[in-house]
């Protein structure tokens, strides 16, 4: 356990923060989960309102750093890669 005052608060904020970035992490995962099943189905117009939904999230993933900028960009740039692979 931390031992001065500063180190308990600091401590107490990471706690915090974890459970807010768990869920955020969280919200990211469940949105290109969606995109990934739509293409597994070969149904692009679900896909592409599944990215268009997901690409937002992972820019605010990137944005408030619970993943990296460039992780994000590759992500949303291959599942989009996917989506317009899917013959209309």
């Amino acid at each position: 356990m931390a031992n001065t005052t500063s180190a308990q608060k600091a401590a107490r904020k990471i706690a915090r923060k974890t459970v807010i970035n768990a869920a955020r992490k969280s919200r990211i995962r469940t949105h290109v989960r969606a995109v990934e099943d739509a293409i597994k189905a070969n149904d692009r117009k679900a896909a592409e309102a599944a990215l268009k939904a997901a690409e937002p999230e992972l820019a605010r993933g990137a944005n408030k750093r619970v993943m990296h900028k460039n992780a994000a960009a590759r992500k949303v740039s291959r599942l989009t890669k996917r989506v317009r692979a899917i013959k209309a």
